[in-house]
């Protein structure tokens, strides 16, 4: 139980993609499972290993994508997977609603030892980032006494409905299961290289504050009505867009100003992704709650709500989860914040300065990339055909992520023509200068075509 199995440090591509037992896996998948996932190119993992990945076949990749932000201390960390054991081994659940037990207690201690924000912290546990977030409108609604809820155009908070209602990042996720949450109202996030509201890169950020203070709150909904402004501090699924300093700032005041409440969702962004626990902590905002998820527990289920305790005062019974806060998670949780803490936050933001430097440079010698942008280990590429007009280059940014699978290199696709790399917070600089290399061949291979 202390080995972690160890793969190959480059990747090695041995079959056809997808190999044989590959092929036969994913037909049976076809056959029992929803057709509502979505699949960018046809891995079948059997293990993994730090930053890389062996397939069904005996492949061998370097994972940027780590399980969608997912696996932040890389694959069975063996600290990870000792904490797991070790808990199991003791009781594998008692549900956090009813009863009470030692892991949860110790992971709310240090949930609000590490929280963006000052002063007593208590956390809700759920089980994933779509729960962080209903979690996190409902507390405001509670704390506010106030309905509506503000969020962002590009932004992704997940797929039940309260969090669908918020999310607008793609009309396929929304197609078909309205109505929706109503008194959800969506102003523009400040994306400095496409500004929107005719905008420029330095002005972009006041353009949109502008926008939620003198049309929306003064043409759609008052600002005494309205409970919560969601935000990711970096948007995820809608492109990898780094959000000004300046205008999380001022979307702080505005909120202060109006008594509602400012959630910060960092269920991507956060747990050291971004080269800080928390990417909010870059421009220096305290929120009033928090929703964090995926990296938290090294991929085990587990997602949390942290607010204020004046806050977060709702009564017994007001929300809850069987599942939440499960012992197996909140000992993975534990041992990977120690890990984040030690060692891994500071890699993100060293590796992830080299790596956003060396994609940067490469960039210059593709017509295709049209910018490069991100903090630690969160970098977006938006791939353009032509850099004058911005034209999407959707089509080319799929034949790219597949050329780079063929190639030994999971990524994946973010917004309509992105491609986020987020790999496991353990890569190391040499990893991450094979990543640029195969990334570079993926990108002249389509170029070429």
């Amino acid at each position: 139980m202390e080995t972690q199995i160890r793969l190959v440090d480059t990747p090695r591509i041995a079959t056809p993609l997808p190999g044989p037992k590959a092929q036969t896996i994913i037909e049976r998948d076809r056959a029992a499972v929803s057709p509502s996932y979505t699949r960018t190119y046809p891995l079948v993992i059997a293990r993994g290993s730090g930053s890389m990945v062996e397939d069904v076949d005996g492949n061998v990749f370097l994972d940027c994508a780590a399980g969608i932000a997912v696996n932040s201390t890389g694959h069975s960390h063996p600290a990870v997977v000792r904490a797991i054991v070790d808990q199991a081994q003791k009781f594998l659940h008692m549900s956090g609603t009813d009863f009470y037990y030692e892991p949860q207690v110790q992971l709310a201690e240090t949930l609000a030892r590490i929280a963006p924000m000052r002063g007593d912290i208590r956390t809700f546990f759920g089980n994933s980032g779509t729960e962080a977030i209903e979690a996190s409108i409902k507390l405001a609604r509670y704390a506010t006494g106030r309905q509506n809820v503000v969020a962002f155009l590009g932004g992704f908070h997940g797929r039940t409905l309260g969090s669908l209602s918020l999310t607008a990042s793609k009309a396929v996720q929304r197609r078909g299961f309205g109505p929706l949450l109503p008194g959800v109202y969506h102003a523009f996030y400040p994306d400095t290289y496409r500004p929107p509201l005719g905008a420029t890169a330095e002005s972009c950020a006041d353009a949109c504050i502008d926008f939620i203070e003198h049309q929306l709150f003064t043409q759609l909904v008052a600002p005494d009505e309205v409970a919560a402004i969601v935000v990711e501090p970096i948007q995820g699924e809608g492109g990898y867009v780094v959000a000004p300093d300046a205008f999380l700032q001022r979307l702080r005041e505005l909120a202060t100003q109006h008594g509602i409440m400012l959630v910060v969702d960092e269920v991507q962004s956060g747990m050291g992704r971004s080269g800080r626990m928390f990417a909010i902590e870059h421009s220096g905002v305290a929120p009033d709650i928090v929703a964090t998820a995926k990296g938290i527990a090294s991929g085990m289920p587990l997602g949390v709500a942290m607010a204020r305790a004046d806050v977060m005062a709702w009564p017994p019974g007001a929300h809850a989860s069987t599942f939440g806060g499960n012992p197996v998670s909140c000992a993975a949780a534990l041992a990977t914040i120690a890990l984040l803490e030690s060692e891994l936050v500071a890699n993100a933001a060293a590796v992830g300065a080299h790596l956003l430097d060396r994609l940067r440079a490469m960039a210059a010698t593709h017509p295709l990339v049209g910018d490069v942008r991100g903090r630690g280990l969160m970098i977006g590429v938006e791939l353009v055909r032509d850099r004058r007009t911005k034209e999407r280059a959707t089509q080319e940014r799929d034949a790219v992520v597949d050329a780079a699978f063929r190639r030994g290199l999971l990524v994946l696709g973010a917004g309509k023509n992105a491609i986020r790399f987020s790999p496991p917070l353990v890569l190391t600089r040499e990893q991450a200068d094979v990543a640029v290399r195969i990334f570079d061949e993926a990108l002249t291979a389509v170029e070429r075509v």
